[in-house]
């Protein structure tokens, strides 16, 4: 084969993208339990910052620092753990009034939609007028939130004036494709048709938020986005892959590559009818898990994967909600099952917590859910999962982070606790357990220090908290001991366990004593270990000090 056929092909081309409009609330998970830009909050998930109040940044408080230093900027903070359900509650009144100008409406996250500009448009006399209808549609839903000293955005009220952007706490960006338009929301401003590039162009590669692609880029040399599309296209594909390629068509301001085949209309859907009517949020999660994994099977099937999913759900008081959630990813069955399970809480119960007029439910009265239907609006390609050494898939420590955080958010943070090795000798004193998220505490002892009579690896499989008394004998059915110098006094040659009969030693190691604090009479400390197995095929740790012997540990 010649060295010419080795090369990679060119990656496909990108189709031109639409122009979209997005609607950003950067603080949302402030806004939405309650508090205004002024206030000193912050909101905490896996105790790290998830969003802090324009107030609190403004004193050093930045998202994903931990929480612990982000009250050492500010003490005075309000802490407040995160409540995803409440913050997509509190968005659905934003969300009915960007689709009453009859556009679909794609969902991000809490606190971001997004929408196709060229129907509205035209409707409404241009860009600039439908902006302006959608700035004061927002306005009348989420001034009251930013409080009584927080200055409210206006809408344009003559022809031709320029709309408003930018309000308390949201945030309004138009541009070629959804990737442009979120960072213009940022900015609060509308890019010209065919300016994305020029305007992607200075943004940072972290706005990517790929951080093994951004610090590799960084070691290169790379920090902007312009920079990055400076790179040859057969040259980042070959280096970063397909994902690579994809990423920087984004960063040119190209759209994504839709794959739309000619296919039966009901081919990528799924759907169920739910008899009796589910009630519980929790129980529909389960449906949209069965449904998701089966419209996963029939996405497999052709090879693709779906970016933007529509999720129907009629409900037992006649009532019919479609809502649409985007995702810059393929979307799995478990990640579709932790999206809606808040979105069906919305349905549920029908009322945001943060407008008083409201009307939502009764306290006694809940609505169920009687028809589930997902469907596939957007597919692309799937071009599978990246796998770690050992075949572990790449999301499985996110999995897990996410699965713990929630278990916190149920139970409190000392609930879920992680093992953490420090300096010690001992097994039971090289392990200390701390809050999942949390840094171990200062003063420790490092592990890394040498530690003289160390027990050598392997480490017990289980340790004994407490320690059982232990009879050591020898040949002569003498109590073994250890002189100052480490040596034993005879070879072990039976054991029993708190007072249970004597076993046989078949064989031993050891012993590693041990004198800490030599130099200080009141703490000093003289231990001595032995690993003993014996004739029943168990395997002991003992510890002997003070002339008494106790077990410390088993071995598997």
């Amino acid at each position: 084969m010649s060295p010419r056929s080795r090369r990679s092909p060119a990656p496909p081309p990108l189709a031109d993208p639409p122009r979209t409009l997005v609607v950003s609330c950067p603080d949302w998970p402030v806004t939405a339990a309650g508090y205004g830009p002024e206030s000193l909050v912050v909101v905490v998930s896996r105790e790290r910052v998830v969003a802090a109040s324009a107030h609190a940044r403004r004193l050093g408080v930045r998202p994903s620092q931990r929480r612990r230093e982000a009250q050492s900027h500010c003490p005075e903070l309000t802490v407040l753990r995160r409540d995803e359900s409440a913050e997509l509650r509190a968005f659905e009144p934003v969300l009915v009034a960007l689709e009453a100008f009859g556009a679909p409406v794609a969902l991000g996250s809490a606190g971001r939609a997004e929408l196709r500009m060229k129907g509205p448009a035209r409707y409404f006399g241009g860009e600039e007028a439908f902006v302006g209808l959608v700035a004061e549609a927002l306005e009348e839903v989420l001034a009251p939130q930013g409080g009584p000293a927080t200055p409210r955005a206006k809408a344009p009220r003559g022809p031709g004036a320029d709309p408003v952007l930018v309000g308390a706490t949201w945030r309004i960006g138009v541009a070629d494709g959804s990737f442009a338009a979120l960072l213009a929301a940022l900015e609060g401003r509308i890019v010209a048709p065919g300016q994305s590039s020029e305007f992607l162009a200075g943004f940072p590669v972290e706005v990517l938020e790929r951080p093994e692609l951004t610090d590799l880029l960084r070691h290169l040399g790379i920090y902007s986005l312009g920079a990055f599309v400076a790179l040859g296209e057969r040259d980042v594909l070959s280096r970063f892959g397909v994902e690579g390629a994809r990423l920087q068509g984004l960063a040119r301001g190209l759209g994504e590559q839709r794959l739309t085949p000619r296919v039966h209309e009901s081919e990528f859907v799924a759907e169920v009818t739910l008899e009796p009517p589910i009630e519980r949020s929790d129980e529909a999660a389960f449906a949209v898990r069965a449904l998701a994994q089966d419209l996963g099977a029939r996405l497999a099937g052709g090879g693709l994967a779906c970016t933007l999913l529509e999720v129907s759900v009629q409900l037992s008081d006649g009532e019919k909600v479609v809502r649409r959630w985007s995702h810059d990813g393929p979307f799995g069955a478990s990640l579709i099952a932790e999206r809606l399970r808040f979105q069906l809480e919305v349905f549920l119960l029908g009322r945001s917590p943060l407008l008083e007029d409201s009307p939502g439910l009764g306290s006694d009265e809940v609505r169920g859910i009687t028809r589930l239907r997902l469907e596939a609006v957007e597919v692309v390609a799937d071009r599978g999962r990246q796998s770690q050494l050992w075949g572990r898939p790449a999301w499985t420590e996110e999995h897990v982070e996410r699965t713990f955080a929630r278990l916190q958010g149920i139970a409190g943070p000392e609930a879920v606790l992680r093992p953490v090795l420090v300096g010690g000798r001992g097994p039971l004193e090289r392990a200390r357990l701390v809050a999942f998220g949390e840094a171990l505490p200062p003063g420790q002892p490092s592990p890394d220090l040498p530690w003289p009579g160390q027990l050598p690896a392997p480490s017990p499989a289980l340790v004994v908290s407490e320690s059982l008394p232990v009879e050591v004998l020898d040949g002569r059915d003498r109590h073994l001991v250890v002189n100052s110098r480490g040596v034993p006094s005879a070879a072990p040659e039976s054991v029993a366990l708190d007072g249970g009969p004597a076993m046989r030693v078949i064989a031993w190691g050891g012993p590693w004593p041990a004198d800490e604090h030599w130099w200080d009479p009141m703490s000093r400390r003289r231990r001595a270990r032995i690993q003993v197995l014996l004739d029943n095929g168990e395997a002991y740790l003992l510890a002997l000090e003070q002339g008494r012997w106790s077990l410390e540990g088993r071995y598997d």
